[in-house]
């Protein structure tokens, strides 16, 4: 499963560098409105390892690391790549941990939303800001990095 652009198609590699992009911007845009609609952490970072996934098995872990994570390959690239993705689920474990506890701080109930509304702001109007999008946000860097782990470790056997 490690990929190289020495072995995939000129034609895999064009629809890659079009295709990716436009997965990202929609796992974005999930994550983004997860918290009051549809979508939310979890779909949105499986769309994000999807195509992390995807310019791993096109171009390669070269690529991944020179151009996506600058890290100069040394040798122990695997390991420093699955620490990487190690750190990133862990760093989202905790801020979903931390934005389910924090209502019990202020006598809440666990995992209580709270909305904050912010009206007349220029060039946008109305925003509406929500702590559960905290918890999307943990959620999506945890899913992100945990199905990355799977797909380096995979990818390394």
């Amino acid at each position: 499963m490690n990929g190289s652009s020495g072995r995939t198609t000129v034609i895999s590699r064009t629809v890659a560098r079009i295709v990716v992009p436009i997965i990202l911007v929609t796992a974005i845009a999930l994550l983004f409105r997860g918290h009051n609609l549809p979508g939310g952490g979890f779909i949105g970072a499986v769309l994000a390892a999807a195509a992390f996934a995807l310019v791993y098995i096109i171009f390669g872990l070269e690529f991944i690391q020179r151009e996506v994570l600058a890290i100069k390959p040394d040798g122990s690239e695997r390991h420093r790549l699955v620490e990487t993705y190690r750190w990133m689920a862990s760093l989202g474990l905790a801020i979903a941990v931390a934005s389910s506890l924090a209502p019990l701080a202020f006598g809440a109930p666990f995992l209580t939303q709270g909305v904050l509304f912010l009206e007349h702001l220029p060039l946008y109007g109305e925003l509406e800001v929500a702590s559960a999008f905290a918890f999307d946000i943990g959620v999506f860097f945890a899913v992100v990095g945990g199905l990355l782990t799977i797909v380096a470790e995979v990818g390394n056997e």
